[in-house]
């Protein structure tokens, strides 16, 4: 799905994405954090610094347009057969929806959203040139949803409050399910340890 969004955010591998959010989780105020859960007495009793957080909080949003659009290249590239098809649309409404809950709290500290780029820089940045198959197309979710997984997780011990750790929690939630989703449908084994998420 293209957007009317021009402006472009720096497209970031998923192998950084945890050391993105892992190292910005201790800048990130937890009014912030608060805000983006929704908790906006939370936010208020937290305290902000707004433009710092908006900057992190961008750079977490041009991850979301990168999943978003990840998600698109694999519906539209005629690879996935239902009910593969279903899911994988299921999973790109989830990160529409983190997109959007990033937008607003952004816009409420006073920032300016950053764009998505156009679906062609997306497909080259993520090499989509070279999925030739179902199991390719689930390949490359996989690979990022682990990293939104480890990435999410990494913030949580950056709160005291349990209410604000929970907001990550919720989203790492989301990024694990759809990791664990994916690597059914490749066939693959469950970690044999415990613990294997965030290390």
């Amino acid at each position: 799905m293209s957007s009317s969004r021009t402006t472009s955010p720096l497209v970031v591998p998923a192998s950084s994405r945890r050391g993105f959010l892992g190292g910005s989780a201790l800048t990130l105020s937890a009014g912030t954090i608060a805000l983006l859960g929704g908790a906006s007495s939370l936010a208020r009793a937290a305290g902000m610094d707004p433009a710092k957080d908006a900057g992190i909080l961008n750079v977490a949003l041009g991850l979301e347009h990168e999943a978003i659009n990840a998600y698109q290249l694999g519906a539209g590239s005629g690879l996935l057969q239902k009910p593969v098809l279903d899911v994988a649309v299921l999973f790109q409404s989830h990160h529409k929806a983190h997109r959007d809950a990033l937008i607003a709290t952004i816009e409420k500290l006073g920032g300016k959203p950053v764009a998505e780029k156009a679906i062609g820089d997306y497909a080259k940045a993520l090499h989509a040139d070279t999925l030739k198959s179902q199991a390719d197309v689930l390949e490359l979710a996989a690979r990022l949803e682990l990293g939104a997984t480890n990435a999410y997780l990494g913030v949580i011990p950056a709160f005291g409050d349990s209410a604000l750790a929970k907001v990550a929690a919720r989203l790492a939630a989301d990024e694990t399910m759809h990791w664990t989703a994916l690597a059914g449908a490749l066939g693959k084994s469950l970690p044999m340890g415990a613990l294997g998420f965030g290390a």
